[in-house]
């Protein structure tokens, strides 16, 4: 009984538009010309400019960090900016290579970048050549730090080199920190920066929660973050101590900065990618789906209807778009009662037993859940240990808990967010910065209409929406540049400069979107 291959909405193109090939020597050319007035600050000081951030400040995409995607880092897109209005020298901890990943003492312990095959996305087949051990000598303005939460940035240790194998450290700031002990905060701090950007701060509080399906806890009412695991919530009083703090401690001697609240991630195509109603017409076919209704199915639909859940497993459609089979954690548990009707329609015990156990807390998906990019090679595909023909994940088997967030799931993740976002914005009031609302603009990338950039209509769509790179997260060239002007934008309203006015803005055209597989170091 063929179950087929799963296409899912990721089923690809085989050709781009010209403007999605890497282009090798943007032009990138922001010489004033007579038609504009000359660029003034304002009342802002660029000469000393520090990033603060995680990995969008590092400038993270496709899943790694090289060094094309930090030279197209917005801090440092801003920063060539500002140096035509008075900005300094912007340094960097570049990696060594275009391969992307790390490695630790000769072993790998982060992946090379991602890369588009023409006809799908593929992981770079190359070894890494930046070794973590090798500690590189600051200070540096981009101190984005990929995968750190809010409390990382004030927490001493996270970049001692000796924490890194034992995930007490951050092996991108080991390899740039002043010592051992030394916080992110204060090698910012230390180099009286005289204008800095805090982007995204506490993206990743809530993104490992989200990007793990929920298997981690939501901390709010927990003070603690030590008791904290890698994938929970961090709590928003937790977070607005941290950030009020970091605030504080880079205008106490009257830096100005710009900063940004953070996105719901949900709205990028790590989490709408894979519709909830994968199971296309044709990918399971007509006899298979009516021994599943007759064998599996409609057995599930009495029993969960008998218990006051009639709408938990209906039968699959021969016509429609079905729903996912998952496996919901926190749903009720009707284990017992599943393996106890099927006794007394006179199942064997063991095989009884199985499908209790298998389909105790299984439900079919809603439009509320979100099956995350990673599912996308998991529906369809054998469950190893699995009685046949209860073995197909996600139509006979449910999809593994991890790899779909559910509606009660994104509800913590959006609350925390919420809660995250207010803090930043009363920091921008209080302390008279800029502020730049990065969650109304992704929001609009995400709709049917997404947004503009120069003649380029730039979407959430994975790989061919121009905003966000290959790993469903982090944004493209182009999309930093974006970015960057929005930043820009902030400036001008807050402090009055002209970068708009003086044609100073960034040009979508002369930003990649796609990288090639042999990219030159």
């Amino acid at each position: 009984k063929s179950i087929g291959v799963l296409a899912l909405a990721i089923t690809l193109l085989t050709s781009c538009s010209k403007d999605q090939y890497w282009i090798d020597n943007p032009s990138n050319d922001q010489t004033q010309t007579s038609q504009f007035p000359a660029l003034t600050s304002g009342s802002a000081d660029f000469s000393y400019y520090v990033a603060l951030g995680a990995s969008f400040s590092a400038g993270v995409s496709n899943g790694s960090l090289f060094i094309k995607s930090q030279e197209y880092s917005f801090p440092n897109l801003l920063a060539t900016a500002f140096s035509n209005a008075g900005g300094g020298f912007f340094e960097q901890p570049y990696v060594n290579d275009n391969i992307g990943g790390l490695l630790y003492g000769g072993t790998q312990i982060v992946d090379p970048r991602l890369y588009f095959t023409g006809t799908g996305i593929a992981r770079l087949d190359a070894t890494p050549t930046t070794e973590v051990t090798t500690i590189l000598t600051g200070p540096f303005n981009n101190m984005g730090v990929g995968g750190a939460k809010s409390f990382h940035f004030v927490a001493p240790g996270y970049g001692n080199l000796a924490g890194v194998p034992l995930g007490q450290a951050n092996p991108y700031f080991a390899r740039m920190a002043s010592s051992p002990n030394a916080t992110v905060l204060e090698d910012a701090v230390s180099q009286n920066p005289t204008f800095f950007t805090i982007s995204v701060m506490g993206g990743n509080d809530v993104l490992a929660y989200a990007t793990s399906g929920g298997v981690g806890t939501d901390q709010t009412g927990n003070l603690d973050p030590s008791t904290y695991g890698s994938n929970d919530i961090t709590d928003p009083n937790v977070f607005a101590s941290v950030e009020s703090g970091i605030v504080a401690a880079l205008t106490a001697n009257g830096a100005k900065g710009v900063l940004s609240n953070v996105p719901y991630v949900t709205d990028l195509p790590y989490f709408t990618t894979v519709p909830f109603d994968a199971l296309a017409p044709g990918l399971v076919d007509q006899p298979t789906i009516e021994l599943l209704n007759a064998q599996l199915y409609g057995l599930l639909n009495g029993i969960f209807t008998a218990f006051g859940e009639p709408n938990r497993v209906n039968l699959l459609s021969l016509t429609d778009a079905n729903p996912v089979l998952i496996q919901d954690n926190d749903a009720t548990d009707f284990s017992a009662q599943i393996t106890g009707y099927l006794l007394t329609l006179g199942f064997p015990a063991e095989t009884a037993g199985a499908y209790g156990a298998i389909f105790g807390q299984a439900r079919q998906t809603t439009e509320n859940d979100l099956i995350l990019l990673s599912a996308s090679g998991a529906i369809g595909a054998p469950v190893l240990g699995a009685p046949e023909p209860l073995n197909i994940a996600g139509i006979s088997n449910p999809l593994a808990d991890n790899l779909v967030l559910t509606h009660l799931e994104t509800l913590n993740v959006l609350t925390a967010t919420d809660a995250y976002a207010a803090v930043v914005e009363g920091l921008a009031v209080q302390h008279d910065l800029a502020f730049v609302d990065l969650r109304t603009i992704l929001a609009d990338a995400a709709s049917p209409t997404g947004i503009m950039f120069d003649d380029f209509n730039m979407s959430t769509q994975l790989i061919f929406g121009g905003l966000v790179s290959l790993d469903g997260v982090h944004l493209t060239a182009r999309g930093y540049a974006f970015m960057a002007n929005s930043f820009m934008k902030a400036i001008d309203t807050k402090y009055l400069s002209n970068f708009e006015a003086s044609g100073s803005m960034l040009k979508a055209n002369d930003f990649v979107v796609m990288y090639p597989e042999n990219l030159p170091n």
